[in-house]
């Protein structure tokens, strides 16, 4: 029913910044909720970000202050901005939706934070 594009990964320095996009291939603006999560060698997959339909906004303790989720429903995208990186924040970050009783998934983007 839907499909994500995600791009802006990469290899960052800690302190520094990236910015991920997860484009839709069709309108999120009737999507339940979007959001990022991260998994991390040997670890569950965990919630980073979260935007629901009517813009209320959560976040993961460890990520709060430093990341920040967004959207444009004309672009059909959900970005993540994340700021002073850390060595703790590496791991494959998924773009995910919540559509009707439907849960969807990208297909994951490198992020590594090292000197």
């Amino acid at each position: 029913q839907v499909q994500f594009v995600e791009s802006g990964g990469g290899l960052v320095q800690p302190r520094g910044s990236l910015r991920l996009s997860c484009a839709a291939s069709r309108s999120i603006s009737t999507f339940d909720g979007m959001g990022w999560y991260r998994q991390a060698p040997g670890k569950q997959r965990e919630l980073v970000a979260h935007i629901t339909a009517d813009g209320t906004t959560n976040y993961a303790v460890a990520v709060t202050g430093r990341f920040t989720i967004a959207r444009d429903n004309a672009k059909n995208t959900v970005y993540l901005q994340m700021n002073a990186l850390k060595r703790e924040d590496t791991a494959v970050y998924f773009c995910n939706a919540d559509v009707q009783t439907k849960t969807y998934w990208g297909q994951g983007t490198q992020v590594t934070v090292s000197s």
